[in-house]
């Protein structure tokens, strides 16, 4: 028998225990950096889309002076995608599930806008539409998402909430 260690099961539990609390401060770490991260992408995209908004505004005199069916497409193909980008910033913001419901709203609206495609794929494209619509009405859950980190509610349950609340007033 090992006279140094007298107490093997309690040396193994206190080393168990170090090990677990620097995974903890690791995985914490990490998380942290992720948000970095995440911050950077969106203020990336959002000096993208201040640089897009340029081209953007130079076509309008063309559309006024000649316009015909191509520079209209590509203007709103170009204002969408800016939407498109506007609104992936805010889900980035929120971490809400109502935030990404919403950008795949718009990129399906965009599709469906500015593609030139067959009946089947504006039929698939307004059923996903309506499904989208469905998941928000019907299986939307609240409680996932519904906070932003540091624990305030997210600004879409927000607005849910007061007009739950508004209309709980007026019967």
């Amino acid at each position: 028998m090992n006279t140094n260690n007298k107490h093997p099961h309690f040396s193994r539990t206190v080393l168990h225990n170090g090990e677990e609390r620097v995974k903890r401060i690791f995985r914490d770490q990490l998380a942290e950096l992720a948000g970095l991260l995440e911050v950077g992408i969106s203020l990336l995209v959002v000096v993208a889309l201040m640089l897009a908004v340029v081209p953007l505004i130079k076509m309008l005199p063309g559309l006024l002076v000649d316009t015909n069916e191509v520079e209209i497409s590509l203007f709103l193909q170009r204002a969408l995608d800016i939407v498109i980008g506007i609104e992936f910033i805010k889900m980035l913001a929120k971490h809400s599930p109502g935030s990404a419901l919403e950008v795949l709203l718009y990129a399906i609206a965009r599709h469906m806008i500015v593609g030139h495609e067959s009946a089947v794929e504006n039929f698939i494209s307004v059923a996903s539409i309506a499904l989208i619509f469905f998941v928000r009405k019907f299986l939307f859950v609240p409680a996932f998402g519904a906070t932003m980190p540091g624990g305030r509610k997210a600004p879409d349950i927000e607005k849910i909430e007061q007009q739950d609340t508004a209309g709980e007033s007026e019967e």
